[in-house]
Formats: C-alpha cells, sequence, structure tokens
C-alpha cells in the first residue's frame, strides 16, 4: 500500500527536520524532492494562425539549471490544441543562429510540408521564418519536434492534441498530456563522441567480478560464452541515467510533477514519448490503466498494468483513481538505471512513496536472435569467434549445452564442423544431453539456415547439422550489405509481438503487447499486400554504426520505392540486440497481428532485439522520412527515404 504524504506532512517534516526535504525519508535518493508538488498544466497554443518561436533558453531541472532550445521559451514546446476538419498555419520563426526543422509528427500532411530537411523541404535558415499550412485531417495524441541535428535532445519538442470533430467514442472527465523525455546537462555532441568512442561509455550496470562471486547475474559459463562473442548482456541502452534525467513534462524526478483528479473521475492521461533514446515503462502502481488509442488511433480498450512504448510512441489510457490518495506514475528506463517520476493526486503537495528501481535485465540468446532456444546453459567456456567477423577468432569446446525446455539438451553430440563466426574453425561439443533422457551422437547438425523442419518444443534435435551455424551468415540476409557496419545477423529472429518487451517478462502483473492491440474502427484499406519488402536493422555496437541492410543514408542508398496507391508488406527483420522504434513519415501501417481487418494502426513500431515485425502499408505520394527513432541510431545512419510516385509520374 503506498504512504499518502500532504502538505501538511512536508511542513511538519520540514519544522522538525529544518528543511524542505521531508520527504526523503520515503523518497529513493534520485527522487529526494526540491518542491512540494508542481501541479502546472502545460502551456497551450491553438487557432488557425499559430506562431511558434524557437530559441535557446535556460530551463530548471530539479533545481538546477541546464540549457536549452526550447519554443516560445517553453520546455517541453507549447501544447498545440486543434481541431479536426481545419486548416492550420503555422509560423516557425528560427531565433538560432543555425538551421532548424520542425516535423508534425504522426500528422497525415503533404509532404511539402513534412519537415525533414534534405527530404521534404529546405530547412528553416538561421534568423529566418517558415510558415507551415495544411488541413488537419484526424484527431488524437501526436507530437511535434525538430529534425535538424540532434536539437531534439535539447529540448526541441512539444505535443499535440487534435479534438474529434465527432463525439469521441472515448468519455472522460478531465485529461493530461504526459510527455516523457530524457535530458543531459552535457552538450548532444558530446554524448554522440563518447558513443563512437565507446559504445559501453555510459554503462554503468555492467556485471562485475565481485557480482559473480556473490552469485549475481549470469553464471560464469554464460559470462565466457558472451565475452568471446565480444558482446555485453547489460548493453541494454546507449545512453543511460548515469548521464539522463528522465522528465515528465520537463520536470525531473525531484520536481514531483503533479496531476491532478477528483476521486471517481475517469482521467484520460495522453502518454507520448518525446526522449531522444529512451523506451520507457509505463506504470502507477495499485492503479490499472485502460489503453484507449495507441498512436493517436482508438483501439478497443484494454486493461493493463504496465506497458513499454521507445521513443516517438504514444499511448491514451483512461484511470479511474477511487479515493482521496496519492499515486505516483512511473516511467521507468528499459535498463533500469533511472525513472520519470509523477504523482497523481486529489490536491497540489501530496505524494505517495516511488518505488524502488527494479533489477535490470540482461539480453538474453533470443535478443541475439537464437529463435527463442534457451541456451543459458550452455557451456562456452573455451568457446572463441562467435563475435563479429572482425575477430577472426577460433572456436573452441562448447561442452554442456543446452538448448532449453523447448529443444531439450544434448548429450554426447559432435559439432567438430560448427562455424560460431566468420572464417572460424570450431572445435568439440562434448557431453550433451538429449530431451527426455534421449541420447545419441548428433554430429552435422545444421542450425546455419535458422530452419528446424519438423521440431517441435520437446521433440528431439537428434541428426540435426549445426555445421553452418555462423553468428555473421550473409545467406539469411542476402540483401545485407556486407562491411563493418554489420556486426551480427539474427540466426533464427521471431516474432515478439506477442510479447510485453525486454525485461517485462515476469513481472506478475499484466503488460500490454502489440497483439493486444484491435483497431476501434475497421481499417481503410483492407487489400492483401501486392508484394513484400524485407528490411534488415543492423549495427556493429563497437564502432557504433546503425544502418537498415548494412548502409548508413551518408552512403546514398536507393530509395525504398512504392506506387501511389500500392499495397505492401514490410518486414524488419531485426539483427541487432537493442530495440529500434521504427517510424515512416506521412502514413499509417496496418500490425500484422492476425487481427484482420481491425489491425491496430500506428506510425512507430518498436522492433525487438532479435526479432521480426511485419506490417501493411498503402503508398501516399511523396519523398518521406524513414528512420530509426532513436536519435543518436538516425544520426549515425539509421534513416532511408521512401519515395511514392503515381504510376508513370512524378511527386507533385
Amino acid at each position: 500500500m503506498s504512504r499518502v504524504l500532504d502538505r501538511r506532512q512536508v511542513l511538519r517534516g520540514a519544522t522538525l527536520a529544518g528543511s524542505g526535504l521531508a520527504l526523503s525519508a520515503y523518497m529513493p535518493a534520485w527522487a529526494q524532492p526540491v518542491s512540494a508538488g508542481i501541479a502546472k498544466p502545460l502551456p497551450t497554443v491553438s487557432g488557425d494562425d499559430i506562431t511558434l518561436k524557437i530559441a535557446h533558453q535556460m530551463m530548471m531541472i530539479d533545481g538546477r539549471q541546464s540549457h536549452a532550445i526550447g519554443i516560445n521559451g517553453t520546455v517541453p514546446a507549447p501544447l498545440i490544441r486543434l481541431r479536426e476538419g481545419q486548416n492550420v498555419r503555422l509560423h516557425v520563426v528560427n531565433d538560432l543562429d543555425e538551421e532548424t526543422s520542425i516535423h508534425w509528427h504522426g500528422l497525415l500532411v503533404p509532404f511539402q510540408m513534412d519537415g525533414v530537411p534534405g527530404i521534404a523541404f529546405p530547412g528553416i535558415p538561421a534568423r529566418s521564418t517558415f510558415t507551415y499550412e495544411f488541413p488537419i485531417i484526424q484527431s488524437g495524441t501526436y507530437w511535434y519536434h525538430s529534425h535538424s541535428g540532434l536539437q531534439e535532445q535539447e529540448g526541441h519538442y512539444g505535443p499535440i492534441l487534435i479534438d474529434p470533430k465527432d463525439p469521441d467514442p472515448v468519455q472522460f472527465d478531465r485529461e493530461h498530456v504526459i510527455v516523457l523525455s530524457d535530458h543531459s546537462f552535457q552538450h548532444p555532441h558530446y554524448l554522440f563522441d563518447r558513443l563512437k568512442k565507446e559504445s559501453g561509455y555510459f554503462n554503468r550496470q555492467r556485471q562485475t567480478l565481485s557480482g559473480l562471486l556473490a552469485g549475481k547475474d549470469q553464471p560464469l559459463k554464460e559470462r565466457l560464452m558472451w565475452g568471446k562473442m565480444r558482446m555485453d548482456p547489460a548493453d541494454v541502452a546507449d545512453v543511460t541515467a548515469s548521464t539522463y534525467t528522465y522528465l515528465v513534462n520537463g520536470h525531473g524526478p525531484k520536481d514531483n510533477w503533479t496531476a491532478l483528479f477528483r476521486p471517481g473521475e475517469r482521467v484520460r492521461l495522453r502518454f507520448i514519448n518525446a526522449s531522444s533514446m529512451t523506451t520507457f515503462n509505463v506504470r502507477i502502481p495499485g492503479l490499472p490503466m485502460t489503453i484507449v488509442a495507441a498512436d493517436g488511433l482508438n483501439v478497443r480498450p484494454v486493461q493493463i498494468d504496465e506497458f513499454q512504448f521507445g521513443p516517438a510512441e504514444t499511448y491514451d489510457a483512461i484511470v479511474t483513481p477511487p479515493d482521496m490518495r496519492a499515486y505516483t506514475l512511473v516511467g521507468e528506463s528499459v535498463d533500469r538505471s533511472g525513472m520519470a517520476r509523477a504523482t497523481l493526486a486529489p490536491r497540489e503537495g501530496m505524494a505517495a512513496e516511488v518505488p524502488p528501481l527494479r533489477k535490470r535485465p540482461l539480453a538474453t540468446m533470443k535478443d541475439m536472435g537464437m529463435g527463442g532456444h534457451d541456451m543459458s546453459t550452455m557451456d562456452h567456456g573455451s568457446m572463441q569467434g562467435m563475435g563479429s567477423a572482425a575477430t577472426g577468432a577460433q572456436a573452441g569446446s562448447m561442452a554442456g549445452m543446452d538448448h532449453g525446455a523447448g529443444a531439450g539438451s544434448m548429450q554426447g553430440m559432435d559439432h567438430s564442423q560448427m562455424n560460431h563466426g566468420a572464417g572460424a574453425a570450431a572445435g568439440a561439443m562434448a557431453g550433451m544431453t538429449a530431451p527426455q533422457g534421449q541420447s545419441g551422437a548428433m554430429a552435422g547438425m545444421d542450425h546455419g539456415s535458422g530452419a528446424m523442419p519438423g521440431m517441435a518444443d520437446g521433440q528431439s534435435m537428434a541428426g540435426m547439422d549445426m555445421g553452418s551455424m555462423n553468428m555473421r551468415d550473409f545467406s539469411k540476409a542476402p540483401g545485407v550489405k556486407k562491411g563493418p557496419g554489420v556486426q551480427t545477423i539474427s540466426a533464427m529472429p521471431v516474432d515478439r509481438t506477442g510479447e510485453p518487451g525486454q525485461g517485462l517478462e515476469n513481472v506478475g502483473h499484466r503488460v500490454l503487447t502489440y497483439r493486444d492491440l484491435v483497431a476501434l474502427e475497421r481499417n481503410p484499406d483492407t487489400r492483401a499486400p501486392e508484394r513484400e519488402i524485407k528490411l534488415h536493422l543492423t549495427g556493429n555496437m563497437e564502432r557504433y554504426m546503425w544502418g537498415f541492410d548494412g548502409e548508413k543514408l551518408s552512403e546514398s542508398p536507393d530509395p525504398i520505392t512504392l506506387l501511389h496507391g500500392e499495397r505492401v508488406r514490410v518486414t524488419l527483420i531485426n539483427d541487432t540486440m537493442m530495440g529500434h522504434p521504427i517510424h515512416i513519415h506521412g502514413h499509417f501501417f496496418d500490425l500484422v497481428t492476425g487481427k484482420g481487418a481491425y489491425a491496430p494502426r500506428k506510425h512507430t513500431v518498436l522492433v525487438q532485439p532479435g526479432g521480426t515485425v511485419s506490417w501493411d502499408v498503402t503508398g501516399e505520394e511523396g519523398d518521406w522520412a524513414f528512420h530509426c527513432h532513436m536519435l543518436y541510431h538516425m544520426h549515425a545512419g539509421m534513416m532511408r527515404v521512401v519515395q511514392v510516385r503515381k504510376a508513370g509520374g512524378a511527386a507533385a
């Protein structure tokens, strides 16, 4: 039960302790308050003519000043409130000494108004004004941000709320916009430079010798295996709370931003992940949430206790607090190094106990693209060369390998031909136990193709050839460019849209999955796709290189081409050990999750490590950006252009 703290307790504690930190006994160090609570809504602009001035400013976070790029003097930028059916003109004044831009994330606009320099328009030069003008043809929760350099990381982002022209099918008594973001007191170019020089620079949660001796995290055999693959299972997030403060509506955990309610009210919380690099796990301990919209579009209500969302995704949730108590709103980073924190309360000045950070997750062989096989008991103590081709190491003994309950264990296997690295020679793998006590020679077992014909969970894996297994096997991805930008290729990627997200597998309560989402209304285009486009999400963590199909945008890959009105299936294969929120401009796509004509429609999807996602999309004329919404991944090259043309014509 959360402890409720009101203003009287704060004042009483301040009197007794001689300070304003009376809540500190109930809060972890990172959430110790600098204020009793801030119940201040976001500044709002609306109308048919709106002026937005982009300029440098200072902002206060947890009592500490920091430089920022804001709009109209605020971070986040003002809430833009519009109505479906109106025509809006947005006059953007660039008061910076550099080019800037605004992309209207999730809004369906003419491509010339999409706001991506070099693709949709030339950008907004320093000390100049540009006017965006477009009709509003949708409703829901969206946001806007810079698409120039790393300005978004400095505070150049804000929420958009579009009211429907018809009665809203979601009934509520009041609403709050919840903008989650990450902020560093260091310049974003410094952060990017650190990542290029040492990709794990911000990871302060690596496994240690003392942890090994205490029996924590991976056992020795697993650590040796991962070490020889030159991979860190604790590398779940590139940038962490070692430099980030996680914000709610521009306020840090100590600021205690507060959303007010009356007991019994239906409160709509419009969650926007406006972070540059952070996937958040969102929950309100003691208060269930009912998800009613995803990426701005209505879905059939589904009650959950927690959801994970990547940068650029949005979810609307209904909560009904029953009594006069406070609740803590938690936005925990996926690596659990830090937390955004706010409070829902009947009055300003209240607070609830802040839960401690949970144990951080470790990546698994499934995250490496090994198709869900549990290799936690594999003996790779003397194994070499499972890393990138650059290591060129030799593979050694792999005694005691266990492929989990699904595949069983495999005693007595002869893996003398098994290749775990490009050009690597393999050694012996003795001492494997067959499923359900069965044993026998399994020489020549082939996992190289990723296919295991005729094998179901619990079945014997006898007689299978693993001779061509390779963590960088380009035969599985013939369209991927060979080069230093590809460290691994998933051997057995799987559809993970039915999973709750990395680190949430065993939390003991209801966690949203993409397969829980069902569109409230029938999709506008239910045709079967005419063709399929497969794209691999590729990277090299050691060199901090990111791309699609092994190419970054600066290498001028050919655009992804569609015809206007063409129905296409896009399948994304994540060959990396990190989740990627993939966003396409100018379109909504229908996730392929078995929901048919009521498939959830989104503009951004978080592709889990070692996972695949498929979606169907109908081409809209124009040149559109397509990219990972991890800002530093995009900056490093994980971006392409989608070119949509009318048959026999050019873009308008």
